[in-house]
């Protein structure tokens, strides 16, 4: 059994470990609250865009405006893009390990095609140079309060690499966030881009200059908006995961702090015993 000084210094570290814990719980909210506002407000604006390609696309069916619309042009697919969102720091729990996971299962047994990685976020990147994945573009560092305008250099490869016909198509992994305890990593195709289904909200509308015109515009912005929206999700996701494993840390060295100082008070009382044992024999000696 360990000595009552050892037990001591154990139940200090630990305390001054929950208290590291607690702090990084606490922020992790803070950032969260945020972070989900963003989140919730962001969902309407990607679905009425949706809603206006759509309607946009459907009215621009003639075979000869095919061509003047690359980004929704389908074809046989020979080669893929990844784009990897994940975080820059650790301590998330499994968030990190389902979002890898989940990208080197569609890399390695779904795509069926040679993939390319554009890796936004650290963790991701890392993952895949150590596993000598096809990484031909690299992001992180975006932090926490993500402009729209800084994920246009992350559009920009990918719409080059697709226009130009190096890659036939193009996804984003992800971690969705569905609330504080549940984040889903998702595979989501965004180029070529898919036609939504449903159609006639705004069919009825008179667009300037022209249809085309609005939807050779909308069909780039609306692929910055996907990878926008797949960020804001992964950010989300990330402060909740933070969040639930600092609290399970802090939990878990409260727990620990309880059976130390069960540990320190049976050596307390082990000590004293044998205090009174070897008193008790000396004055036995003694008296003999």
């Amino acid at each position: 059994m360990a000595s009552p000084r050892e037990i001591r210094r154990r139940i200090r570290s630990v305390s001054n470990m929950s208290q590291i814990t607690r702090a990084m719980e606490m922020v992790s909210a803070a950032k969260l609250r945020r972070a989900q506002q963003r989140v919730l407000a962001s969902r309407p604006y990607s679905e009425r865009l949706q809603g206006v390609i759509a309607d946009l696309s459907a009215i621009n069916t003639d075979p000869e405006n095919a061509a003047a619309f690359p980004l929704l042009e389908e074809r046989e697919v020979r080669h893929s893009a990844v784009i990897l969102i994940t975080p820059d720091r650790g301590l998330t729990g499994a968030l990190n390990s389902n979002i890898i996971r989940r990208a080197s299962r569609y890399v390695l047994s779904e795509a069926g095609v040679p993939v390319e990685i554009i890796a936004a976020g650290k963790k991701g990147l890392d993952f895949m140079v150590r596993t000598r994945q096809d990484v031909v573009a690299e992001f992180v560092g975006i932090g926490d309060q993500v402009e729209l305008a800084e994920i246009g250099p992350i559009a920009r490869v990918a719409l080059a690499d697709f226009t130009s016909g190096k890659v036939d198509a193009v996804y984003v992994v992800f971690a969705r966030f569905v609330n504080t305890l549940t984040q889903v990593p998702e595979v989501r195709q965004i180029l070529p881009i898919q036609k939504p289904a449903e159609v006639g909200t705004y069919g009825d509308y008179i667009f300037e200059p022209s249809p085309q015109a609005v939807l050779e515009s909308l069909l780039p912005r609306f692929v910055e908006i996907q990878i926008y929206q797949a960020m804001l999700e992964s950010i989300a996701s990330e402060h909740s995961a933070r969040m639930v494993a600092m609290r399970n840390a802090s939990q878990n060295a409260k727990d620990l702090v309880s059976d130390l100082t069960l540990s320190l008070n049976k050596a307390r009382q082990a000590q004293i015993t044998r205090e009174v044992s070897e008193i008790a024999a000396g004055a036995n000696a003694l008296g003999g």
